[in-house]
């Protein structure tokens, strides 16, 4: 079988509690294939699957929780994405506050779907515009948001693990219907 270029094999779904463990378990993987030399090697190490899990069950059974999508393919779930309101409280902004795809289903077309599908779920909730946050130092995830249209605000600091500031860059879409097509 042949894949178009760009085109995801993966399955996107909204995923339930008992999807919590493999949501979990691509947070934390995600984070330490991401975020090495990036963040201190202890707090990658201290990340605790049955924690997240934990958080993921409470937050997908919550009905005012976060607008949450995976994307799984053949062997298990691949990635996901969530978001909300922007948090910047700019009406009409939403913010896909996480998007992470494990490093095998890169390239794949994965994190562009779910990109996709909750910015058009976020404008079927009535936002206009959208709005993804990503380290300064992540060149990889900010070439990605540049190559779909992105566009830069200047970096700003942060708070992170252990009190550490950190620079991050908000990428914008003023037209939420750039990114959902």
């Amino acid at each position: 079988m042949t894949q178009a270029r760009g085109a995801s094999a993966a399955l996107i779904f909204p995923p339930g509690p008992a999807d919590a463990e493999a949501l979990a378990h691509v947070h934390v993987a995600s984070w330490r294939e991401t975020y090495r030399g990036l963040l201190p090697d202890a707090f990658l190490a201290r990340m605790s699957e049955p924690g997240f899990a934990r958080r993921f069950r409470r937050d997908l059974t919550r009905p005012d929780g976060p607008l949450t999508l995976a994307a799984a393919d053949r062997f298990g779930l691949v990635g996901y994405a969530s978001g909300g309101p922007s948090r910047r409280g700019i009406e009409g902004e939403a913010e896909i506050a996480v998007l992470y795809v494990l490093r095998p289903s890169q390239g794949r077309g994965v994190g562009r779907e779910l990109l996709t599908r909750t910015a058009r779920a976020l404008r079927d909730q009535g936002a206009r515009s959208l709005m993804i946050s990503v380290l300064r130092e992540n060149f990889h995830a900010r070439g990605f948001y540049e190559h779909l249209g992105g566009v830069a605000e200047p970096a700003r600091r942060e708070p992170g693990p252990g009190g550490a500031l950190l620079w991050e860059v908000a990428y914008r879409w003023d037209d939420i219907r750039a990114v959902t097509g």
